[in-house]
C-alpha cells in the first residue's frame, strides 16, 4: 500500500476536528515480515538521504514529534531514525522546565537545541508544551511569571501561537526545514498501553503515578491540541496527523514523511575543483608510490 504524505498533512487553511480524524488506520502491510522489509528500505534510504544532507550542508531539518503519554514518540523515533549516522543527528527530550529555564522567554530552552546545517534536529516534545501542558494546566504560568489574573486568550494564548509561526517562518527563511508530527492516540489505546507497562517488570519504569491523573484531563488535551494545530500549521511548517493506534503504521507513515520532504530540497555533494582534482590524483600518487 503506497503512503501519501498529503494524506496526514493539515494544510494552513484547513479547519480540523481531531474527533473526525482516525487514530488507526488499515493495515499497510498485512504481515509483521513485510512491515520489516519496507521500513528497512525506508530507513536505507533515508540514510543514502541524510549522508547527502551532511554533505551538502545547505538545509538543516527540525523534526517535531507531539502527543499524549504513550503515543509511541520514542518507538517512532528509535525505530525510522536507526540507520541514521549518529554525526548528523541530535535527540533532544524537553521534560518539566528547569528553575532558569522558568526564568527566560518560553521558546528560550528550545532555541538553544535548534540544528545546524547539514544535521537533524529530534525534539521530543518542544516548545509546544507551552500552549498544551501549560494551556490544560494554566496555573503553570504563574512559575513563568505571569500572575493568573492576566491569562486570557489574547495576552497569552494567541501571542504564543503567534510568536511559534514566528519563530518557524524565521528558520524556513534561513534553511530550517521543520516537520511536525502530532502522533494521535486514542484513549482506549492509551489505556491498553498502560496497562501493558504495569504487567511487564522490564517496562514498570515508563509509568508514573502522574500519568493516571493527566489521563483525566483527556477532553481538555484534545481541544488544546485542536486549537494549536489549526493555529500553527503553515505553509512552510505544517502539521500532520499521524494515527497512532498502530505503531507499526505510524513508524512508516513518519518515515515517508521524512523521506518526501527530503526528496523536495535540492541537494548535491560538493563539486570537485580542477585544483582539487589535481591534488586527489597526487595523493593517488603519493599512496601507490612505493
Amino acid at each position: 500500500m503506497k503512503i501519501n504524505s498529503k494524506d496526514f498533512c493539515i494544510r494552513s487553511d484547513d479547519k480540523i476536528r481531531l474527533s473526525q480524524r482516525p487514530t488507526k488506520v488499515k493495515y499497510l502491510c498485512d504481515s509483521k515480515k513485510k512491515y520489516k522489509k519496507l521500513l528497512k528500505e525506508q530507513v536505507e534510504e533515508l540514510t543514502k538521504l541524510q549522508r547527502l544532507h551532511y554533505a551538502s550542508n545547505r538545509y538543516a531539518l527540525l523534526l517535531i514529534f507531539q502527543g499524549m503519554d504513550s503515543a509511541g514518540k520514542d518507538g517512532a523515533i528509535r525505530h525510522v531514525m536507526s540507520g541514521v549516522n549518529p554525526q548528523g543527528c541530535q535527540v533532544f527530550s524537553f521534560k518539566q522546565p528547569s528553575v532558569e529555564e522558568l526564568e527566560h522567554d518560553f521558546l528560550w530552552r528550545t532555541s538553544r537545541c535548534l540544528p545546524e546545517r547539514g544535521r537533524i534536529g529530534i525534539f521530543n516534545r518542544s516548545y509546544y508544551e507551552e500552549v498544551l501542558v501549560v494551556r490544560v494546566h494554566p496555573e503553570i504560568l504563574s512559575l513563568q511569571g505571569l500572575p493568573l489574573e492576566l491569562i486570557s486568550e489574547d495576552n497569552v494564548w494567541k501571542g504564543r501561537y503567534r510568536s511559534i509561526i514566528d519563530l518557524e517562518d524565521h528558520l524556513y527563511r534561513n534553511g530550517t526545514r521543520t516537520i511536525k508530527f502530532f502522533l494521535h492516540l486514542s484513549r482506549e489505546e492509551q489505556q491498553k498501553r498502560f496497562l501493558k507497562r504495569l504487567d511487564d517488570p522490564d517496562a514498570n519504569w515508563k509509568f508514573s503515578e502522574s500519568d493516571i491523573q493527566e489521563r483525566k484531563y483527556w477532553n481538555q488535551y484534545m481541544m488544546a491540541y485542536e486549537e494549536c494545530l489549526n493555529a500553527t500549521s503553515t505553509e512552510h511548517a505544517p502539521w500532520h496527523v499521524v494515527p497512532a493506534d498502530n505503531k507499526e503504521n505510524a513508524r512508516l507513515i513518519v518515515s515517508q514523511i521524512i523521506l518526501d520532504v527530503f526528496n523536495d530540497l535540492k541537494m548535491a555533494y560538493p563539486k570537485t575543483t580542477a585544483k582539487r582534482q589535481r591534488e586527489l590524483k597526487s595523493s593517488v600518487q603519493a599512496l601507490t608510490n612505493k
